[in-house]
């Protein structure tokens, strides 16, 4: 039976193995998921310590991001950069 980074097998986890939750923390984290995969990652890392410490390092560092931040505004420039490739992405994928 194979194990994923942490010497987990599929069976100590219900769906999400490490690499899927590490790679999907930052969508679990801003809230960015559909209630089945912030359901299924939460289960992960309520089961596996270094994920979940992962997990408490990027949040700590989102948290001082946005402290640190809070009264620093975005270019105009760049904001309007921004939006314009949103638009931009958004229309690529309705067509």
């Amino acid at each position: 039976m194979s194990t994923d980074a942490h010497g987990h097998t599929a069976a100590d986890h219900s769906g999400a193995d490490c690499s899927e939750t590490l790679h999907r923390l930052y969508e679990y984290l801003d809230g960015e998921m559909t209630a089945t995969d912030t359901h299924k990652i939460a289960l992960h890392l309520a089961a596996c310590a270094p994920c979940m410490e992962q997990h408490d390092i990027e949040q700590a560092v989102k948290a001082i991001v946005r402290r640190s931040c809070a009264t620093e505004c975005a270019p105009p420039a760049l904001r309007t950069s921004i939006v314009q490739r949103i638009t931009t992405i958004r229309v690529e994928y309705t067509d």
